[in-house]
């Protein structure tokens, strides 16, 4: 994978991160997900940008697992890709309240590491 590459993915990283905050602004708890069709499409938008963070990072582990490995444990990427993995075979088992769990808990930790990468491809 060369570094335009790289950079694209983790740019696309960023950029979902971004979207999902967004969507997940006015979400105050997992109920809020399921108490109207709005908040039913913004956990299902959601899903599928954490979905497709997934997949990147999963590319980026095949292709350069190195660099991954500069700003977290292979622990720590591979939580992130199983996450992937259940929603892409496991849609029906993901409750609302795992989606709250890692929009409120674990997405700035994430981006951190993300622009960290970011710093050591310039």
């Amino acid at each position: 994978m060369d570094k335009a590459t790289t950079a694209e993915l983790l740019d696309f990283i960023l950029e979902s991160l971004r979207l999902i905050k967004r969507r997940f602004s006015g979400i105050a708890s997992s109920d809020d997900f399921l108490d109207s069709d709005e908040g039913l499409d913004k956990l299902d938008a959601i899903s599928m940008r954490l979905q497709s963070i997934g997949e990147a990072l999963k590319n980026l582990d095949k292709r350069q697992q190195e660099l991954l490995l500069m700003v977290a444990n292979k622990e720590y990427w591979s939580k992130i890709i199983r996450t992937r993995e259940i929603l892409t075979h496991h849609y029906i088992d993901i409750d609302a309240e795992t989606i709250y769990m890692i929009c409120d808990e674990k997405l700035e930790e994430l981006e951190e590491k993300i622009l960290k990468l970011q710093e050591t491809l310039h």
